[in-house]
């Protein structure tokens, strides 16, 4: 893979004093504001966002105001260094970077469990565009904190563009999925949800060799998606008739595992209807405090099935999430349907949220123009 070329970007006195940015206000308000470029310290980098992925978990964080305000969310970020400090860990102004906003302490008790998005070093972001640190991509410019520049931060080989870069953190997180789920290639798996990150994990699973890929999904082009990118079959989960459809898959038996990669009433406990017993059912979609499910404990304990989540991404996994992206068979650009401009987030969100016909990933970009 060819190295990540050095860009020509503003030198130091050229950063502008103000930038554009989507201010989060609460109750679900956004507003594009003019607010400081942030400055950076010892060990730290500002990036010039080139790209930004909206990701459904801050999707849930305005629509059910999960943090205080005010905050700029975004964190599946791509750009160019404008300022590296001296210790900035071998980076230079104009490297093109993706960016992650976690990172593990790698030493208390969670982190020697191998259990990171719960250590409190993990759950302190570490990218900002201003006010509390929220991963700050919906805005020109990032500051990168040095622990994150210490270690993540992956530099973006020059054949590969800022909006195939922004998926290097979603894939990190489906990676880590599937690391926990443990599938075996002749098992039989159902990803619930087809949007950008249940597509992922079709594509993932099928990149390592996992045949027995089924998908679920309400919208039809979703299901057209996923045949097209891997998965064996692809049912309306409305329809009625899964479980039966199953059985005549797998001698009777139901699923091996569950992905659960969309959050609807019901889809939890139809994941538990489909699976076979000693089964795994993975949450991954279910991170907010209002999204309940109810299940069978029967069905749960003496059929011996598993649940479980799986929640944001691994440091083990970092080089890989980068590599699978890079790869030119990964074809990760065909889950972009709408590139938009920092200005019509909003917008962007509403579509995220209420997806249509032909509507997967949304990415934006933030103006090139400087504020001031």
């Amino acid at each position: 893979m060819t190295e990540s070329p050095t860009l020509p970007g503003p030198r130091a006195s050229d950063v502008p004093a103000s930038m554009a940015a989507s201010v989060y206000r609460g109750q679900g308000a956004l507003r594009l504001e003019e607010v400081p470029v942030p400055q950076i310290g010892p060990g730290e980098l500002l990036v010039r966002v080139e790209a930004c992925g909206v990701c459904h978990t801050d999707l849930k964080k305005i629509e059910h105001d999960l943090l205080p305000p005010p905050r700029i969310y975004g964190h599946e970020t791509s750009g160019v260094i404008v300022q590296a400090s001296p210790g900035a860990h071998s980076f230079s102004e104009g490297d093109r970077v993706s960016v992650f906003h976690h990172i593990p302490c790698k030493d208390c008790f969670y982190c020697r469990a191998g259990d990171y998005a719960q250590c409190e070093g993990y759950k302190k972001v570490g990218v900002t565009a201003g006010f509390e640190p929220a991963g700050g991509g919906f805005s020109q410019y990032v500051r990168v904190m040095d622990w994150i520049a210490a270690k993540g931060v992956e530099k973006i080989p020059a054949s590969v563009d800022f909006d195939r870069a922004t998926f290097v953190e979603p894939v990190n997180t489906c990676l880590k999925g599937l690391q926990k789920l443990n599938v075996r290639s002749d098992e039989t798996v159902v990803i619930q949800g087809q949007g950008p990150i249940g597509l992922l994990f079709t594509m993932l699973l099928r990149r390592h060799g996992v045949e027995r890929v089924y998908a679920t999904d309400p919208l039809p082009f979703r299901r057209e998606k996923a045949l097209e990118l891997g998965a064996v079959e692809a049912w309306d989960p409305l329809s009625g008739g899964l479980r039966e459809r199953l059985d005549a898959l797998t001698e009777g038996r139901g699923a091996d595992a569950v992905i659960v990669a969309a959050s609807a009433p019901g889809i939890v406990e139809q994941a538990a209807e489909i699976t076979r017993p000693g089964a795994r059912i993975m949450l991954f979609a279910q991170t907010s405090p209002t999204e309940v499910f109810q299940l069978d404990g029967a069905q749960m304990g003496k059929g011996e099935r598993m649940v479980f989540g799986s929640y944001s991404a691994s440091v083990d996994l970092q080089r890989e999430s980068a590599d699978t992206v890079w790869d030119p068979a990964f074809r990760v650009d065909q889950l972009v349907s709408d590139r938009l401009p920092l200005r019509e987030l909003e917008r962007g969100i509403e579509i995220a949220r209420r997806p249509e016909s032909g509507s997967l990933k949304v990415v934006v970009h933030p103006p090139k123009e400087q504020t001031s």
